[in-house]
């Protein structure tokens, strides 16, 4: 008891000082002295030690504390354990939801093949402008005559070369070979075309041959891109080989495309053409491109040349897009002059200085004269006859700009 009052009296005394300037500030402040309340001071100081409150609360502390750690530890193992349960279960769920993604874009790309071939049979043999007279076979024959005069006879080879030092449109006894060719070409010059199909024979070499689709096709898009890059719209491009290439291999167990030969030799032009149409980034004149310098059937091919001449010749409404000219062009001009019709238009739109895209009549172009108003059929317009419409730059091929799309 004697040593708790000593404690009691010296915490008071070492209370005092501050108590006291309390008071002093306040007695100042009133003009007197305010006694020092003991109220003011906690009844437990005068009988608890202060240091072992300290100690007692260290120790109370330390108990919750490591109840705390305790509990963690508790814990801990499940969630270390179930770490790896739940990635494991993240990737079960993901998979499900690829295999929807992956049916959505083959129900997609089902959708647009359904499409395209609807699209197609729905003037196959047949014109889309029943009412529209031209060309008559009379002006088809006048205008190889006076084509051939110009450039040349030109006439379907007996035999098929795949040319080495070009990409050709088409020039392969391939068919595959003649596809990925015909792509390279679009939308772009024969320097260009050239360029890409030479640096892709220098990465991936050249040939038709197995081992060589297959390297293109695991190599990927971006490295085909930048092989063909020179070419043109090489994004695009190297999308729809690879994509072709893809559904080649699936559908046959081998990168080759020779069974439409079979067919053309049955004469079943239609069922070549459907198949080739039905691969994702092949239209209507990439087809008759094929059909008509691989495969060797009357199909009448309409590029951005023939699409030009034809409209300035009046051989089609001036709003007719190119599938629409090929459906009408197809049934209008005889097979015999399709061949050499086509690569003589083609060759006179590259060359003629009146003709060529962006070109303006200056009276000395023969092709015009011919078929100028009152010399052939219906007039002519004044505006087919005196301008052509630049396209090349302008105009994405159909089946190109839907897979741009």
């Amino acid at each position: 008891m004697a040593k708790a009052g000593a404690k009691v009296k010296v915490e008071n005394i070492a209370e005092r000082p501050t108590s006291l300037r309390r008071s002093a500030r306040n007695a100042s402040s009133k003009g007197d002295d305010a006694p020092i309340k003991r109220e003011e001071l906690p009844v437990e100081v005068s009988t608890t030690p202060v240091r072992g409150k300290k100690r007692a609360r260290v120790k109370e502390e330390k108990t919750k504390g490591n109840e705390s750690l305790a509990k963690v530890v508790k814990k801990s193992p499940p969630s270390f354990s179930a770490s790896p349960v739940s990635k494991r279960v993240k990737t079960e769920t993901s998979s499900p939801r690829k295999e929807a993604g992956d049916e959505g874009k083959e129900n997609k790309e089902a959708d647009l093949r359904a499409k395209k071939l609807k699209s197609y049979a729905q003037f196959a043999n047949k014109s889309p402008f029943p009412d529209f007279p031209r060309p008559t076979p009379e002006e088809c024959q006048k205008a190889y005559n006076v084509l051939a005069s110009l450039h040349g006879e030109r006439q379907r080879p007996e035999k098929v070369a795949a040319p080495v030092d070009r990409a050709g449109c088409g020039d392969s006894p391939s068919v595959l070979d003649a596809l990925v060719r015909t792509i390279l070409s679009q939308n772009t010059s024969n320097r260009n075309s050239t360029r890409a199909k030479l640096d892709m024979d220098e990465v991936y070499g050249s040939g038709d041959s197995e081992e060589r689709w297959e390297a293109i096709a695991s190599g990927g898009p971006a490295k085909l891109e930048k092989a063909i890059a020179r070419g043109g719209l090489g994004g695009v491009k190297s999308r729809v080989i690879i994509g072709i290439l893809e559904q080649v291999k699936e559908r046959y167990g081998k990168y080759s495309l020779d069974h439409l030969l079979q067919l053309e030799a049955a004469g079943d032009d239609e069922a070549a053409m459907r198949e080739l149409i039905s691969f994702k980034g092949v239209g209507p004149k990439t087809a008759s491109c094929v059909l008509l310098f691989c495969v060797g059937r009357d199909s009448f091919a309409v590029d951005t040349h023939v699409h030009r001449l034809t409209g300035m010749l009046g051989w089609r409404p001036a709003a007719a897009s190119r599938d629409e000219t090929f459906a009408h062009l197809d049934v209008k001009i005889p097979d015999p002059l399709k061949y050499g019709l086509h690569v003589l238009f083609v060759e006179h739109g590259r060359k003629c200085p009146e003709c060529k895209a962006g070109g303006k009549s200056l009276g000395g172009c023969e092709l015009r004269k011919a078929f100028k108003p009152g010399k052939s059929g219906p007039d002519v317009s004044g505006e087919e006859m005196g301008r052509v419409k630049d396209e090349d730059d302008a105009v994405v091929d159909s089946e190109t700009s839907e897979e741009v799309r």
